[in-house]
């Protein structure tokens, strides 16, 4: 099993705890036990698909005999009225388990939706999207794969697998290049991302041989003169602009050249896709 198969399967049975509980008294009180229903999960706007092996697994979690066709994969694109997958398997398990599938797939496909709109508006500059960690809570794992599938790439994972150096960390440390060398000396083999509001404290990153900046929330002429420097330093490091990045200023930002734009809103402000589930006419 992949880290992201065990990461979800232990966020799936966390989520259906959380919906289920002790039963659902709805569905046990009006669907008999045993009975078997085909039904359809359709998309009900345009949107990039995220999450179908997610669903399978949930409604599986609640019936191992359950079987699911996918029609289409992740990062396939939708339009309303779009058959996602079809299912057969009991209707008790396909109905507790109805909402917190759709609940993923429906997240997921929004995150990567408003990611593949972001990339498409760098398409041709050479810039690439990041990702940041301000996720859901528990959903990092997922919420970053949806990324990947809309076309991002995945900035830090958590606070272990890369250094970024913020104000408060300069602030602790007295100073970039104390801070710099802190983490240097710590962990030899990581990278380390200052971020910078401005371009002295750019010169004292640069100077520190910072592996990446990150210019935060500057004007677009600092932006630029930010960006030269860094290009012409005798260290140069890898450039990223962050804040008050929106896909409106996107194009404008790029044309800048930095390497990386990072928006936090493709994960902590993407509107859920909708999806819709609905057993097949005819259906028991």
């Amino acid at each position: 099993m992949s880290a992201i198969e065990q990461a979800a399967a232990d966020i799936i049975r966390r989520a259906l705890e959380e919906d289920v509980g002790t039963g659902d008294v709805t569905t046990d009180s009006t669907v008999p036990d045993g009975q078997l229903t085909d039904a359809r999960i359709i998309a009900k706007q345009d949107g990039v698909l995220a999450g179908v092996t997610i669903a399978e697994a949930v409604f599986r979690a609640l019936d191992p005999t359950l079987v699911m066709t996918a029609h289409l994969t992740d990062g396939d694109t939708l339009e309303p009225g779009t058959v996602v997958a079809t299912l057969r398997g009991r209707s008790r398990a396909i109905l507790t388990a109805e909402r917190t599938a759709l609940n993923f797939l429906q997240r997921l496909s929004g995150v990567a939706t408003i990611t593949a709109r972001y990339v498409a508006e760098l398409d041709g500059t050479g810039v690439r999207l990041l990702d940041t960690r301000k996720t859901t809570p528990g959903l990092r794992v997922l919420e970053k794969y949806a990324v990947a599938v809309g076309g991002g790439a995945n900035h830090r994972v958590g606070l272990w697998d890369m250094a970024l150096i913020k104000e408060n960390h300069i602030a602790a440390a007295m100073g970039i290049g104390p801070a710099v060398a802190g983490v240097r000396a710590k962990h030899p083999g990581i990278k380390i991302e200052v971020e910078v509001t401005n371009l002295s404290e750019l010169d004292r990153a640069l100077d520190a041989h910072a592996d990446r900046v990150m210019l935060d929330n500057m004007s677009l002429d600092v932006t630029e003169q930010a960006i030269k420097r860094a290009r012409s330093h005798e260290h140069p490091a890898e450039i990223e602009v962050s804040g008050n990045v929106t896909l409106e200023r996107l194009r404008e930002i790029a044309s800048l050249g930095p390497d990386f734009i990072s928006v936090g809103g493709i994960t902590h402000s993407a509107p859920a896709l909708d999806l819709s589930l609905l057993f097949d006419e005819g259906a028991p």
